[in-house]
């Protein structure tokens, strides 16, 4: 499909121990003989197989640039369905940096972002949802997450919804056999079959909308806000949890003016940890610009730790903190349980999932609000292995589905409208076909494949 042969770095950008520069394209490996000569002379790149690999030394015209492995992969069984050849070599900037122009040299063009993977999409070697899933695999930052994207690569998703698709099409074939053939002899559409077939379809696609939210913690991380009055001990505990001193702690209340983030993984899962600003109110323009955001990241957060001061009543402020909390998945944190205990711990522990009474000043504290955390995110958290929409994209394209199948079952209610039922399936199947990229169009695709880095 393709008549120009692209070549750019594969690896990360900087030193390292090997990079590798990937070739591919019908004169793949026209571009790496101009550059690579095997070691051993009786050798030849051209002739080489598929899934070979030849030691010599790459070349920048006569320069002799450094030592470097080639491997070899025959269309159309390589990623993206074409000739491909990789070089490996040691992962100087300087040298992987001429090796590319070597490659441009030869004949090459350099990759546009996600070109690699497009044509892999485009030769038919992947589906669009297994192509996104090569960025979630490449993003992830927990194991899960990682187990979610080489589930999506190994076509989880693409499967679940191909099932739905096959059992709509076959519904859709029969609609339209039975009602613009009526002098054939077309079995008649039962009406608890159509039902069946539209509620099974459409429950799926709910199964996967309802999964959405544990999907994206399982890929991102668990967006988590570390939120309190000032000084109950949120920077302490964002330090102890981190491992090392990454917020500042003083006494002083208004310390902590903006929002300190860490990633720190508990049980499998990343937390990205933001220690805000103490919430109260004040009239220093910096601080409230500190608190402002302190809340927007509330708002924002999956997970909440609502840290308080077991030492001292509760404020308002902690009261309606705590009402902030209702029906969110949230932990109370009552800290300093070292000192006399003056504060009611039941009179707002209705407002959240777990309550965790610790000192931040004892050794192990954390152990019990990992376990509150880990217990908490496992209640919500998918199967890794399942289907699981992966972005918004193929989020918005199930939902309109759904909400095309729930007008369908309204049509088939009303009054069993046959033309109704149709319009509204062809409506479900348009957007399943544009979630798998079966139909997508180049708006759809280019969005896709923008978000890529540009050795993928």
């Amino acid at each position: 499909m393709f008549e120009d042969t692209i070549a750019a770095i594969a690896t990360a950008p900087g030193r390292a121990g090997i990079a590798c520069v990937r070739i591919s394209g019908p004169q793949a490996y026209e571009v790496a003989a101009g550059v690579f000569r095997p070691a051993d002379a009786r050798r030849s790149l051209a002739k080489a197989k598929g899934y070979t690999a030849l030691f010599g030394h790459v070349f920048r015209g006569p320069q002799r640039l450094d030592e470097a492995i080639a491997l070899c992969f025959r269309a159309p069984k390589s990623y993206t369905g074409e000739d491909v050849v990789e070089l490996s070599v040691h992962g100087g900037e300087a040298v992987v940096r001429q090796l590319l122009s070597a490659c441009y040299d030869a004949g090459a063009r350099p990759a546009a972002a996600g070109e690699f993977t497009r044509r892999a999409f485009l030769n038919g070697r992947v589906s669009l949802t297994q192509a996104e899933a090569v960025m979630q695999i490449i993003e992830a930052t927990g194991a899960d997450g990682a187990r979610a994207a080489a589930a999506a690569m190994e076509g989880a998703l693409w499967k679940s919804i191909r099932e739905i698709t096959d059992s709509l099409t076959a519904l859709a074939g029969h609609i339209a056999a039975y009602t613009d053939y009526p002098e054939e002899d077309v079995e008649a559409l039962q009406p608890q079959h159509l039902r069946e077939v539209l509620s099974d379809a459409r429950g799926r696609l709910q199964k996967l909308l309802a999964d959405y939210e544990g999907g994206s913690i399982l890929r991102r991380g668990v967006r988590t806000a570390i939120v309190g009055s000032p000084n109950v001990g949120k920077s302490t505990l964002l330090n102890l949890m981190s491992g090392f001193e990454k917020a500042i702690v003083t006494p002083i209340a208004g310390t902590t003016r903006d929002v300190v983030e860490q990633d720190v993984t508990i049980g499998g899962a990343t937390l990205l940890l933001a220690d805000t600003a103490g919430i109260r109110k004040t009239d220093d323009p910096v601080e409230a610009e500190g608190i402002r955001r302190s809340n927007q990241k509330l708002e924002e957060a999956n997970l909440i730790l609502a840290v308080f001061d077991s030492s001292r009543p509760l404020t308002d402020e902690d009261r309606a903190l705590a009402d902030r909390c209702r029906g969110r998945l949230a932990i109370a944190v009552f800290n300093k349980t070292d000192l006399p205990r003056q504060a009611d711990l039941d009179e707002i522990a209705g407002c959240f999932c777990r309550v965790v009474p610790l000192s931040a000043r004892e050794e192990g504290f954390s152990q019990p609000l990992r376990q509150a955390i880990t217990g908490l995110i496992a209640e919500r958290r998918p199967d890794p292995d399942a289907a699981l929409l992966a972005n918004e994209r193929q989020r918005s394209a199930a939902a309109r589905a759904e909400q095309a199948l729930g007008e369908a079952l309204d049509a088939a209610d009303a009054g069993f409208a046959l033309d109704a039922v149709s319009v509204c399936l062809d409506d479900a199947l348009d957007a399943l076909f544009e979630l798998t990229g079966e139909k997508a169009s180049d708006a759809v695709i280019d969005e896709v494949f923008s978000k890529f880095c540009v050795g993928k």
